[in-house]
């Protein structure tokens, strides 16, 4: 029969009552810990998504999808906090354990800092690619979605990482940046983006009378709900941009959502040119090319 490690049945009640209680009560208070942490971070995203739900938004906020923008931001957010919480409860708890086993933290401790410096020097572009991917969240950079210039690429984002982002170009190429290596970003799609169309006639015509032919051509064009849903207000008749080569251009500014700004200009001139061949307005002349030489 083996014999009892401990000395007596009131030396292990003691050991009992002493080391394995208090790593139970560790692990207990970490998790109920844990459990409010992530109930309070829950709470204010909860009462962030509310006030954007709650918020009454413009036509111009509506069509640029502020609402779901800070929605997804605060889960994001929201998310990203939750786990920094988990790793530093239990970072603490796994210390504490091992301290109540006796186990010698110091040079354990001492160890984990050479160790941790010598990562740290050959792995400096991850920890670069990971807090240029936090601060991208927090600071709402860019979304999915989104189209963007980083210098190396411009496309489309398909998924954003703490690490890399990943976008596709208008060829299909699949672009993978790491976010350390991004160091200016240009949004094409956050905000607005400002449609400039530039319409010619023939310099002979009656600039008031064009200018008032467009004026109605935008204003009939914005009444359209299908325009609305791509312009963020009516679009506004600049005049008379230039006359030159016997052309009169004038110029119309159309404030519209992010990607329309290609399509609506076409949409707008196809209006414009029907009305021109109604009322009779000329367009500028043809330069003249010269004899054809067979």
């Amino acid at each position: 029969m083996g014999r009892m490690p401990f000395a007596s049945w009131s030396e292990f009640g003691t050991w009992v009552l002493g080391a394995p209680v208090l790593i139970v009560v560790t692990i207990v208070l970490a998790l109920v810990v844990r459990w409010l942490a992530h109930r309070a971070i829950r709470t204010v995203v909860n009462n962030a998504v509310e006030r954007a739900e709650s918020h009454a938004p413009t036509h111009a906020e509506k069509l640029l999808g502020f609402d779901d923008r800070r929605r997804q931001r605060a889960l994001t957010l929201g998310s990203l906090l939750k786990s920094i919480a988990t790793f530093v409860i239990a970072t603490i708890a796994i210390l504490t354990i091992m301290a109540l086993l006796g186990l010698p933290l110091a040079p354990l401790l001492a160890s984990a800092g050479v160790g941790g410096v010598a990562l740290g020097f050959g792995a400096q572009s991850l920890v670069k690619d990971f807090l240029s991917g936090i601060f991208m969240i927090i600071e709402d950079q860019y979304g999915v979605g989104d189209r963007i210039d980083t210098g190396e690429a411009t496309g489309t984002v398909e998924e954003v990482t703490l690490r890399v982002t990943r976008l596709r170009d208008p060829a299909g190429v699949v672009w993978f940046i790491r976010n350390g290596e991004i160091v200016r970003i240009g949004n094409q799609s956050h905000g607005w983006a400002m449609a400039t169309i530039d319409l010619q006639v023939a310099a002979t015509e009656d600039p008031v009378k064009v200018i008032d032919l467009v004026k109605r051509v935008v204003e009939e064009f914005y009444a359209d709900p299908d325009a609305q849903a791509k312009l963020l207000e009516p679009p506004s008749v600049a005049g008379v941009e230039s006359v030159a080569a016997g052309a009169m251009t004038i110029r119309v500014f159309a404030r519209c959502v992010p990607g329309e700004q290609w399509g609506v200009p076409r949409q707008i001139r196809e209006k414009v040119k029907a009305t021109f061949d109604a009322e009779g307005i000329k367009l500028p002349p043809v330069p003249y090319a010269g004899p054809v030489t067979p």
